[in-house]
Parts: structure tokens; sequence; C-alpha cells
């Protein structure tokens, strides 16, 4: 029998603190949420495991590690509204929601956002809106975001995502092709001025109908 309490204090000291996630604020999130509420029937024993876990469609839920990073990356206020492209298992949701003021959470798979929609009451978190749709090129309906996180990779980052924060919004993105992709934190400084920084090389999944920049064949 798996013992949750254990697993959930090794998932933090020997995964997510290793990987320089130091900030109380996303430790208490992750040591207070049940990771394992979150994961597919049959995978509860691998709920705090250093892996991705399969969702369905070829999706997976990203290491935990990878979780926390990404997270402690858009600094979460508790008034921040967020945009969460690939809601997945509903656990990276349950953390902004838990950590922010309101969540819009969107996935291209309805069953998958269905599953995540129990997965979120069954955690009585209400702050969420889960939307089925399209928006490997931006979702606007709710703009401007304090914080938008994109939970597959990219080609390229379209501009519409940065264009969606409100000043001083953050987004978190993995752009590149496998097997070498870069984390990257933009944040808007401007009406018309962002900053950008290079946070890890990852290599994760790629976003549904992410845009494709034009190859050159010879």
């Amino acid at each position: 029998m798996l013992n949750v309490e254990q697993a959930r204090f090794n998932m933090i000291e020997q995964q997510v603190r290793p990987w320089d996630v130091l900030d109380p604020k996303v430790l208490e999130l992750m040591e207070s949420t049940p990771r394992e509420a979150f994961v597919a029937a049959g995978y509860e024993g691998l709920a705090y495991a250093d892996i991705e876990i399969p969702l369905g469609h070829g999706e997976a839920m990203l290491p935990p590690k990878m979780v926390g990073r990404l997270l402690q990356a858009v600094n979460l206020d508790p008034l921040d509204i967020a945009l969460e492209v690939g809601t997945g298992s509903g656990y990276l949701t349950a953390l902004l929601a838990r950590g922010g003021r309101q969540v819009f959470s969107v996935d291209i798979h309805a069953d998958i956002s269905a599953q995540a929609r129990k997965n979120l009451d069954a955690q009585g978190i209400s702050n969420v809106t889960l939307e089925v749709g399209d928006a490997a090129s931006g979702w606007d309906q709710h703009r401007p975001y304090d914080v938008i996180i994109i939970t597959g990779s990219l080609p390229l980052l379209p501009e519409a995502f940065q264009k969606s924060l409100n000043r001083g919004g953050r987004l978190v993105a993995v752009v590149g092709d496998a097997p070498v992709m870069e984390a990257i934190l933009i944040t808007r400084t401007g009406d018309n001025e962002w900053s950008r920084e290079s946070l890890f090389e990852t290599s994760i999944k790629p976003l549904v109908n992410a845009s494709q920049p034009q190859r050159f064949t010879f």
C-alpha cells in the first residue's frame, strides 16, 4: 500500500527541491495537494514517481519536478488570473487555483477535460473554468491574464500569448524541437515590451496543433 504522506514528502525532498524549486509557496502547494487524486485509474502507485504518467490520446502528466519549476517561474500571487493551455489531469490546474484567484484552463480533448473536472470537484476546487478547444495559437477569451502556463511544447511561441498578458504578467512555455527544448519565461514590461529569460533545457510532448515554423529542405 502506498504511504501517501511519505511518498509526497519524498517527492518534494528527492525530486522537486534538487531541481532548484525552493519557493516556499510552491513547496507548500505541492505538499498539500494530493497528486494521487489526479492520476488515471491504475496509476495511483506511480503518482509521486519522477515520470510522465499517461492520460490517453498520447498525452501525459508532467513529472512533479517540472510542474514545480514552471509554477515557481510564474511567481503566482493570490490575486492572479491564470490561463493554462493543456488541462491534462487537472493537477497543475489545482495548484494554480489554490495559489491564485481564478484559472481558465483549456484542453483539446473533451474526455480529458471532463475527467479533470471530476478530479477538481472531488477536491472542492471551484475557482476554475474548464473549456474544450484548440488553444495552440492563443486563447484570448478571458484576457488579460496575469499568468499563462503552456503544458505542451511549441516549435515557435505564437505572439498572441504574450499579447494576452497584463502588464507585469508572466508566461512560461517550452519552446523548440526534440531532443533539446528550452523552457522560457516571458514578462510583459510595457504596452509593447516584453523581457525573455531562459530557464532550463528539457524536452516534453508537443502541444496538439502547435504552429510549425517554415522548414527548409535541400
